[in-house]
C-alpha cells in the first residue's frame, strides 16, 4: 500500500529501510522524503516504521532487502 502518496513511498518500501537499519523515523525522512511534502501520511508512516522495526520488517521485505543487497554486492 502507498503510505506518501506525494514521494510514492509504499509500506514496503518502509519495512526495507527499518530492516536495514535505518536508526530514526527521521532518517527515514532523509533518506525516502516520506512525510515532507504535505505531512498527511506522517503518522500512519511513523507507525509502520515502528511496527516494521520492532518486527525487523516482514519477511517479504526481508527478502528483499536481501536481494538488494545481493545485487548490489554484484
Amino acid at each position: 500500500m502507498i503510505v506518501c502518496v506525494c514521494h510514492r513511498v509504499s509500506e514496503r518500501d518502509i519495512a526495507i529501510a527499518a530492516a536495514s537499519g535505518c536508526p530514526s523515523f527521521e532518517a527515514l525522512q532523509d533518506d525516502l522524503r516520506v512525510a515532507t511534502a504535505c505531512g498527511a501520511c506522517r503518522d500512519c508512516a511513523c507507525a509502520v516504521f515502528e511496527e516494521s522495526r520492532v518486527a525487523g520488517g516482514s519477511p517479504c521485505a526481508r527478502g528483499m532487502a536481501a536481494a538488494t543487497q545481493a545485487l548490489l554486492a554484484a
